[in-house]
Formats: C-alpha cells, structure tokens, sequence
C-alpha cells in the first residue's frame, strides 16, 4: 500500500478476523462469463474469472457490494468496467478515485499491463480486499492507496483519473483536478442521465478548466452493456 496519511498496513491476506478469505465463493453463485468476455479478456479471462469469484464470495460477505448483483456481475459491472479500457492511453498512469470493490480500477489493470494503475479509497475493508484482489491475480502494476482525493491532492497525480458511482460530476471532477496531470484525462463512468448531469455541471467544469467534455459510449458492439462515459481533459 502506498504511504499515505493513513500509514497502517493492510490485514494480512485472508481478511479480517472473522472473515472468509477474498478468493473463497458462495456456492453456486458464481455467474459464467457470457461469449464476449473471451474476446474482450483474450488470456486473461482465467484472472477475470478469478476476480468474478472474489467479488461474488468476500465481496459480497464483507458488504462491498449487494448480492443481489452477483448474478449480473459479469455484464453490469466486469464488461462494463472493461469497456472503459478502450478510452485509455497506454503506458499511462491511472488513479482510479474511490476504488470500491476495483471496478474499473482492477478491471482496466487486468486489460492494460502497461498502465500503472493506483486505487485510491478510503475505507479500510475495501482495501484489504483490493490488497487481497492485487495478490491473488499477481497484479504487478496495481498498488493501493487508502486516503481521501482531498488527503493525496498535489501529492499522488496520474495521466488519467477514472471514477464509478462516486459523485455527482460537478463534485468529482473537482476531486479528480486535484489528481489528475495538466493535460491528462477524466473518466467518469455514468449512467443514462449523464447529458444533464454534464449541463448541471457547465459552471463548475469551465471553473476548474476541464475542456473537451463529451458524453462517449465505450465498448458498443463489444459488450453487451457499453459504458456510458463523461470525458474531459485537465487544463489547468
């Protein structure tokens, strides 16, 4: 883990005290990979799957995300967070802002090895299971940072900042500012209401500098759910 204002190393793999190891699932709630996850994941599908079985057993019990999404991990979040990939330049630095679960984070450092990626979150339970997510899929490029976006700004910065369900975007992108690179990307994965949200957001967007903000779909023909997407360049 990087150092940080919080310098306290994660809990040794296997969880906190109490809890079941990340790798070990919930019998039989495990979802296949649908058909496009081979071509999207190419020799990595194994490590995906892998993931897949994380999020679905201690991701689950350690309350990083509902179980009710188990049996949609696969196309609302995997795919979905695997179609970010395509809007990544590479090599680059990325700081994914308020990691979760590392969707995209973990995802994007599964497709894009040469991408140094950072998982910026600040709950302890989340990162001792990103910890635990970064050695069982021998991550070389991923390292954990557990601080807020205002505790690392000026501090930690990237060539790209992408973010999943952290914020609205007016107060995201004033998060990301402080972590992305003159010139470096934001992106913000949305959903069907991200057009209003960028028009909410106008005043904040052009105070920050931030240019180029366009609403993208990332991953059409390719996965079954494409991303919808805000992104935006750092002028400033």
């Amino acid at each position: 883990m990087l150092p940080g204002p919080d310098p306290r190393p994660a809990s040794p793999v296997g969880g906190p005290s109490g809890e079941p190891p990340a790798s070990e699932p919930l019998p039989g709630k495990v979802p296949p990979p649908p058909a496009e996850a081979a071509d999207v994941f190419g020799a990595s599908l194994p490590l995906a799957e892998r993931y897949v079985r994380m999020l679905a057993g201690a991701g689950v019990t350690r309350g990083l995300l509902g179980p009710r999404e188990v049996p949609r991990l696969w196309t609302r979040h995997v795919l979905n967070s695997a179609a970010v990939a395509d809007l990544v330049p590479h090599p680059a630095t990325l700081i994914d802002l308020g990691s979760g679960a590392g969707l995209p984070g973990i995802v994007l450092a599964l497709l894009l090895p040469d991408v140094q990626v950072t998982l910026l979150e600040r709950m302890e339970r989340r990162t001792i299971f990103l910890e635990e997510c970064i050695q069982e899929l021998g991550l070389r490029n991923t390292q954990v940072c557990r601080a807020t976006a205002e505790e690392v700004a000026g501090k930690l910065d990237a060539d790209v900042v992408t973010a999943r369900a952290v914020a609205p975007l007016d107060r995201l992108a004033g998060l990301a500012a402080g972590l992305v690179r003159r010139g470096g990307l934001i992106l913000a994965v949305k959903g069907a209401a991200a057009e209003e949200e960028v028009a909410r957001a106008r005043p904040v967007l052009r105070r920050l500098g931030m240019r180029d903000v366009a609403v993208v779909r990332a991953g059409d023909g390719k996965v079954d759910r494409a991303a919808t997407v805000v992104r935006m360049v750092a002028g400033r």
